[in-house]
């Protein structure tokens, strides 16, 4: 978990970023200004800063000077600017990594984890419990858990498990599964396909019928809860109807006719 600060005044993108990072376990503060931005650095402790450089006050490249000024706190640098010269300013000017828009939850989170790595050297970063479903997974203790039930995984199977249950419901494509998981800018698909099997078996599904992990055809993995089931029918307190065809039970016995 990071202390994470958005800084971004469009309303919408700053809902879904803080969304997708509280969803990963991060601790999220949000700001629509530079001026506000300095402020909160100032005031509070902050792990990392994801910066949008179109900012209604101050120029973005300008906010990101006064930042260093203030702190060596990482900033990622949000763009819609994909000129080379420019970002090559940025990073000049003390930006540790930039994304051009429009980018995906997963990008940003894969990106935030490497710059965390780098500005932690030798220091595991601290993590919550992660809860998704059923599915109890913490990192700090290496430790995974099914419904009560403890999993026995491999180390690369609980890294792969790890890194999806921070991305709940993000589909994180395999080249980043490369990257962040086995370290690796690249390699082999079928690598990925075996691990996610195995893993798959240890919680009790299968490709055909998944119930946490879900493969896109050609576009990636990500880990869900399975859906709560609406098929049951509802218990019923109410007593049974009473029959008002049967007959009152008394304790005369029947008159027998005779011939």
């Amino acid at each position: 978990m990071a202390r994470v600060l958005v800084v971004e005044d469009d309303q919408f993108v700053r809902s879904a970023l803080i969304r997708h990072l509280s969803e990963a376990a991060h601790a999220v503060r949000s700001v629509g200004t530079a001026l506000e931005a300095l402020r909160e650095v100032a005031q509070h402790e902050v792990d990392l800063v994801v910066l949008d450089l179109g900012l209604p006050d101050l120029d973005g490249a300008e906010a990101l000077r006064m930042l260093r000024g203030l702190t060596n706190v990482p900033v990622i640098v949000a763009t819609a600017c994909e000129d080379e010269a420019e970002i090559v300013r940025l990073l000049n000017d003390g930006a540790d990594d930039y994304l051009v828009k429009p980018f995906s939850a997963g990008h940003l989170l894969a990106r935030m984890a490497a710059v965390l790595r780098r500005s932690r050297p030798g220091r595991e970063e601290p993590a919550g419990v992660l809860t998704v479903g059923g599915l109890r997974v913490d990192p700090l203790r290496r430790r995974a858990e099914l419904d009560g039930t403890v999993l026995e995984l491999t180390r690369r199977e609980f890294d792969l498990l790890a890194f999806l249950a921070g991305r709940p419901g993000v589909v994180v494509p395999r080249r980043e599964l490369l990257a962040e998981v086995w370290q690796q800018s690249y390699g082999d698909n079928q690598t990925i396909d075996v691990h996610l099997s195995w893993l798959r078996r240890k919680l009790g599904e299968t490709a055909a019928a998944p119930r946490y992990l879900h493969t896109l055809r050609g576009v990636g993995v990500k880990l869900d809860p399975p859906p709560v089931r609406s098929d049951v029918p509802p218990v019923r307190s109410d007593p049974p109807p009473v029959r008002s065809d049967v007959p009152p039970v008394t304790g005369e016995a029947p008159s027998v006719r005779t011939v």
